[in-house]
């Protein structure tokens, strides 16, 4: 037990110097940096929308035609939107779809992407590598907007629905990625070693194959969360989204072009609002791609 105990303290320690050195990496650019405290910031305030907003009820089907069109001041950071409704805290509970629209996109996406481009792979050059990377080619020969608004138009537009078509839209780039790089690695030597000792095909992939991937993984992950919300914000700009009353970013963009360019600010501050969070996940995408490149030198 006393052994026991030593090796699972070496081993927390080990673990414990791994991330220190990982984060110094990171630490060494600054526009990541920044990046990681927007993002936080950004979910701190979707998380606490109720209780940091000055308006919670604004959120929802609320109007009050005296404050209809209000310019940005002190008792409305943003102004008011055509109905009333104060524009800050519909733009901190819109952080919450747009979040939560990105989490289960990636959550949904990644694993069949990667689960099939480890198959096409390391069965390369056979009858599975083909007909899957086939299905992939085609998805990939849509462009991911154009696709994602096929899809989402055959059904009814509901916030379901537009993570579905984004998932359908999004799996395949794992896919492909995942598929170079188990080609490059599945002849390497720790990989026939493997073979070699009569473990089974899941082990080689999942134990092997994939942890040597996950950098690249973890990397396009983090861009396309950005990504997922640009995308997700263009289909409510369009009605194919969240619908109102509630406070999707796109819709409000939509909403608020139709009183440009006298209530500019209709628009542009859930334009904005897209662009910063955007904007934070590409900087630490960034930071993490130099992380991960350095620690390969």
């Amino acid at each position: 037990m006393v052994w026991m105990r030593k090796v699972s303290l070496r081993v927390l320690t080990i673990q414990k110097e791994r991330f220190l050195e990982n984060w110094y990496r990171f630490s060494r650019n600054r526009l990541s940096v920044l990046g990681l405290v927007i993002l936080l910031a950004i979910v701190m305030v979707a998380v606490l929308a109720p209780y940091v907003t000055p308006y919670p009820s604004h959120a929802g089907a609320f109007v009050d035609f005296k404050e209809a069109s209000l310019p940005p001041s002190l008792t409305h950071f943003f102004g008011t939107d055509t109905v009333g409704r104060d524009i800050f805290s519909r733009v901190a509970f819109g952080y919450r779809f747009s979040l939560l629209i990105a989490a289960v996109v990636i959550g949904l996406g990644v694993a069949p992407g990667v689960l099939l481009g480890l198959l096409a792979g390391y069965y390369h050059g056979t009858w599975l590598d083909t007909v899957i990377m086939r299905i992939t080619d085609i998805f990939l020969a849509v462009p991911p907007l154009v696709l994602a608004l096929a899809i989402t138009a055959m059904w009814s537009p509901t916030l379901f629905h537009q993570m579905i078509a984004i998932v359908l839209v999004f799996w395949p780039w794992y896919s492909r990625l995942v598929y170079a790089m188990t080609v490059s690695i599945r002849n390497e030597a720790f990989v026939e070693e493997a073979q070699l000792t009569g473990v089974t095909t899941a082990h080689i992939l999942i134990r092997e194959i994939l942890p040597n991937c996950f950098s690249q993984i973890l990397t396009k992950m983090t861009l396309d969360m950005g990504l997922v919300i640009l995308v997700a914000a263009s289909l409510s700009f369009v009605g194919l989204g969240v619908q109102p009353p509630k406070p999707g970013l796109g819709t409000m963009v939509a909403r608020g072009t139709s009183t440009l360019p006298g209530e500019w600010w209709g628009t542009v501050f859930p334009a904005l609002a897209i662009i910063v969070i955007v904007l934070a996940f590409n900087l630490i995408g960034d930071g993490l791609r130099d992380m991960f490149a350095s620690e390969e030198m």
